[in-house]
């Protein structure tokens, strides 16, 4: 598909994206941003699929955040940044029910991507990480607070603490648990339960999951405040290792 994605088409109504940069543990840079916006918004225009898995090529990581090893000028790094927030906002708002599959490290970037999905499978080798608090990134609350609740969601971004298959399963974060090399199986299982149910109903189902919750309002304010953090304030760094 292209130098940081690979498609896969399982079953009708199911596509997988693996993210594929695993000497980078899928740490996003500018091209991968660039191709996965291009293939949610090809995806989202696909009236019969049913169902749309994230996963990875390597189980080591699905995803180790930003990539700060990316040579960027600051006009650049802000453009990288609005990039996130475009990725934020599509998996949000993405048409049909969305699964990640978390196997490895899990941060930053990563972390958004698996709660902005709909549903979750977690491996036995997860570490799931928000670590915004300690980076000053202010990005986290927006996905985690529906998900887990105010008083969780704070302990977990102020703290930074790292959450392994079981912590997660007891916040109530994943769907299905699953040895790491057999993640992606059970997250494509549990879509092909889906992809029997019609696509206009299980659409329609998802945005009332979206009113209800307000999550396109949520949302859309953290974005602003993040892409004005690097446009004003200290950004993401540079020249270090990815989020971790």
């Amino acid at each position: 598909m292209g130098q940081t994605l690979q498609e896969d088409r399982p079953d009708d109504g199911i596509a997988v994206l693996r993210l594929d940069r695993p000497k980078a543990r899928n740490a996003m840079d500018r091209r991968m941003l660039t191709e996965l916006l291009e293939a949610l918004d090809r995806l989202a225009a696909d009236d019969g699929l049913r169902a749309l898995v994230f996963s990875t090529t390597d189980v080591t990581a699905l995803c180790a955040g930003a990539d700060t090893r990316e040579p960027l000028t600051k006009e650049q790094g802000v453009e990288r940044m609005e990039a996130f927030a475009r990725l934020y906002a599509a998996v949000e708002a993405f048409p049909a029910p969305t699964i990640a599959v978390l196997v490895g490290n899990c941060v930053g970037a990563g972390a958004e991507l698996a709660t902005g999905c709909d549903l979750r499978v977690g491996g036995d080798n997860l570490k799931l990480a928000w670590p915004g608090g300690r980076l000053g990134v202010p990005v986290g609350p927006a996905r985690l607070v529906p998900l887990v609740g105010l008083a969780r969601a704070k302990e977990l971004v102020f703290s930074g603490r790292v959450l392994g298959m079981d912590d997660a399963r007891e916040l109530g974060l994943l769907a299905r648990c699953a040895p790491a090399a057999e993640a992606e199986d059970a997250a494509v299982d549990l879509a092909r339960g889906m992809a029997q149910f019609p696509a206009e109903g299980l659409r329609r189902m998802k945005g009332l999951f979206r009113d209800y919750e307000g999550t396109a309002y949520r949302v859309a304010r953290e974005n602003a405040i993040l892409v004005d953090w690097q446009t004003h304030g200290a950004g993401l760094p540079q020249g270090a290792s990815p989020t971790t």
